[in-house]
């Protein structure tokens, strides 16, 4: 619980536990609209349900109208496709097929690794316009899980909640305190996950207003060394890096960007969005932006 005496609404949703922590209980029509949002997204997005948007444009190529919020999607991945080089893409769906990673949770390789496609051969996104030239396998995993906290965030301010804290399985998003309410109160203090070790921690820090978010190769690893973190351009497991941590304004950019650092350094990253970021790398070294606040172990 982030701060002593707030009241938590927890539920399953696009394949993962969330938290929602707010200063007193929300009504039954407050978490229904919660849970309709999750719906929604989970129905355009989701490549695990035959009947998403998503599931559609990978058995057929054609002119696909997303939701709203794919206009803020696409040009994220878009700006991550060019930084990395064509690493972090969002065609990396069937490369995590190939690998075991799909709707059936075989997870076990069907052959060897499976480059994406090209971007520029295969798709045009603009705005929540989505045409593709074939069959593809979409998967924005990277951003996803960042996006939904953001468009549940919306959903409670909406609503007049404007203070609240959302716990996605660990990516974080706090409203912070609510104007002239509180203002005093303390950043939620977060510990930071040991790569190879998950009851332990190496390091902590404190989330103010805005969100932090996560990504490790221990997560959703499978196999033998399979985990879902692939190089667009191998359609591999990336090796150099197990894990990396992002704070941002929003939880779509943060969680973006803490795939990314498995591709591109961090300062690279700095120069184009605003973030604070840590990066481990396999080789047992850390590298942090200046600007973080907390302390490593």
């Amino acid at each position: 619980m982030p701060h002593p005496g707030w009241t938590e609404f927890s539920f399953e949703g696009i394949g993962t536990r969330w938290e929602v922590s707010t200063p007193s209980p929300l009504s039954g029509a407050h978490r229904r609209r919660l849970l309709d949002a999750v719906e929604a997204y989970d129905a355009a997005w989701s490549r695990f349900r035959p009947d998403s948007l998503v599931a559609g444009a990978a058995r057929t190529p054609g002119r696909y109208e997303l939701p709203a919020e794919a206009a803020v999607l696409g040009p994220l991945y878009q700006s991550l496709y060019r930084l990395s080089g064509g690493a972090m893409t969002p065609l990396i769906g069937t490369s995590l097929e190939r690998l075991g990673y799909g709707a059936g949770y075989r997870l076990r390789p069907e052959g060897p690794p499976l480059p994406a496609p090209r971007w520029e051969e295969v798709l045009d996104w603009q705005g929540t316009v989505l045409t593709t030239a074939e069959p593809v396998g979409i998967d924005i995993g990277a951003a996803g899980k960042g996006q939904l906290a953001d468009l549940l965030s919306a959903v409670l301010n909406s609503c007049g909640i404007g203070e609240h804290f959302i716990d996605a399985s660990g990516d974080l998003l706090n409203s912070g305190p609510a104007p002239g309410l509180d203002t005093a109160r303390a950043p939620v203090e977060v510990a930071l996950e040991h790569p190879y070790d998950p009851g332990r921690a190496i390091g902590i820090i404190p989330l103010g207003a805005g969100a932090l978010c996560a990504s490790a190769a221990n997560r959703r690893a499978w196999g033998d060394g399979l985990h879902h973190v692939l190089d667009g351009t191998t359609g591999a497991p990336v090796r150099t890096v197990v894990a990396s941590w992002a704070l941002a304004a929003s939880a779509a950019v943060a969680d973006a960007l803490a795939t990314a650092l498995f591709f591109v350094d961090g300062a690279r990253l700095r120069r184009e969005f605003d973030f604070s970021w840590l990066t481990v790398y396999s080789d047992g070294h850390a590298e942090y932006s200046t600007d973080l606040e907390g302390a490593l172990f």
